[in-house]
């Protein structure tokens, strides 16, 4: 485990998340993991922050909402298979560990666990969320809500941030 400072690996973060990430919950005995797509890395409020996206239909939506903290994993090789069976399993039907195939390992800061893969890893403490506004979300946003399935935006102070080879 190498240490990290988040604002350093920001760039290089981002654009590996695009291509899918790992966003672990716990909160008591329940646990889940989804890919996330897209992220924010910076600073606000004089803390570097990760802010993710979950859908309010999300099984992680019930959970991260128990909980006051979250993990991403970036992986630096290929799970490509792993990211989307995380990303289009839902953790209400399916182990998606067990049918991934990936492994957990403790954080350092906070409850929720990483996932056990080379990569970037960052243990979030949520100081803020904000669900989005649907009459805020028009023009071009509109057509990534059919459905009318809006994100909640979670800030998270990043506690710790470190790479695993």
């Amino acid at each position: 485990m190498t240490p990290r400072d988040p604002l350093s690996v920001c760039e290089k973060a981002l654009r590996t998340i695009r291509d899918g990430a790992f966003l672990t919950v716990k909160a008591g005995a329940d646990l889940n993991v989804m890919t996330i797509g897209w992220a924010l890395i910076g600073v606000m409020w004089s803390r570097n922050v990760l802010a993710v996206a979950v859908r309010n239909s999300r099984h992680t939506y019930g959970i991260i909402n128990r909980g006051a903290d979250f993990t991403v994993s970036v992986p630096t090789r290929p799970v490509k298979d792993a990211l989307s069976l995380c990303g289009t399993k839902s953790g209400r039907d399916t182990d998606k560990l067990k049918a991934s195939g990936l492994a957990i390992a403790g954080a350092f800061k906070v409850i929720s666990p990483i996932i056990k893969i080379p990569g970037v890893h960052f243990e979030c403490v949520i100081v803020h969320k904000t669900p989005m506004d649907p009459a805020l979300a028009g023009g071009t946003l509109a057509p990534l809500y059919p459905h009318n399935d809006y994100h909640t935006i979670y800030y998270g102070e990043i506690a710790q941030c470190y790479e695993i080879e």
